[in-house]
């Protein structure tokens, strides 16, 4: 059986990294590309060999696809993936899911409701040296963890700046863009869910008006574990991009 997938948005991290992941999967193939430009939605489509090309988001959903990857801006997630639920397809939808924890638990319930298959792509969860870490925890052969801390500090490649650092009302800000990964990262390696959170965030780096750029976090989890967070876009990065992710690993 083929599980056709239909891709609202035509995003940059679809071509980098999800079209190919769908690919390589046995049963997966990659069917339509939705874009609100119907010239982006085309030109998409034949630079990544998609058959078919819409620029609406009912001629998606009346397609027969079966599953929907949904990597537009923040802000349209909500709407987009409800629609995709009433329609009956499954939903892969990029994080954040919604603007607000409201809109997402909103999300969620639908899903379960329709039995729809529902997730958000934390694709942090399988880098190896994440799960290696939480294996180690999990198995206790690092004894008892107390406190953790976590520094994602990122300069964003100038083809992801954009919306991100210039609409508020699309989403933006350095917590949806990243504190959401370090916050289910955290979950996941600790095997754990925070109870309680205190933050500080400004805007001091690359972010216009209105919007935050930098976040320092505490939590203390249900185990008692406490834990520091530093997410930032600054002007100029101090760690290599390649290299971010091993900086927040350890």
């Amino acid at each position: 059986m083929t599980v056709k997938w239909g891709l609202i948005g035509a995003s940059t991290i679809a071509r980098q990294f999800m079209i190919n992941a769908i690919r390589a999967q046995g049963d997966g193939e990659v069917a339509t590309v939705m874009s609100s430009s119907p010239e982006r939605a085309q030109a998409y489509a034949s630079e990544n060999g998609i058959p078919a090309a819409v620029s609406t988001l009912d001629a998606l959903l009346g397609s027969d696809i079966d599953v929907v990857y949904i990597s537009t801006t923040n802000e349209l997630h909500l709407e987009q993936g409800l629609a995709a639920i009433k329609a009956g397809k499954h939903v892969l939808c990029e994080k954040p899911l919604a603007l607000t924890s409201a809109d997402a638990r909103e999300m969620v319930a639908a899903a379960s409701k329709a039995g729809i298959v529902f997730g958000t792509n934390h694709h942090l969860r399988n880098a190896g040296a994440h799960r290696a870490m939480r294996d180690a925890i999990a198995a206790g052969r690092i004894g008892k963890p107390i406190a953790a801390r976590v520094f994602h500090s990122v300069y964003l490649p100038e083809n992801l700046q954009g919306w991100r650092i210039t609409k508020p009302e699309a989403g933006g800000g350095v917590v949806l863009d990243i504190t959401v990964h370090d916050a289910d990262t955290l979950r996941f390696v600790l095997g754990d869910d925070p109870v309680e959170i205190s933050a500080f965030t400004q805007s001091a780096g690359m972010a216009g008006g209105g919007l935050e750029d930098s976040a320092m976090c505490i939590w203390r989890f249900k185990s008692g574990v406490i834990a520091q967070s530093h997410e930032a876009s600054p002007p100029n990065s101090p760690v290599p991009a390649s290299r971010c992710t091993d900086r927040k690993a350890r």
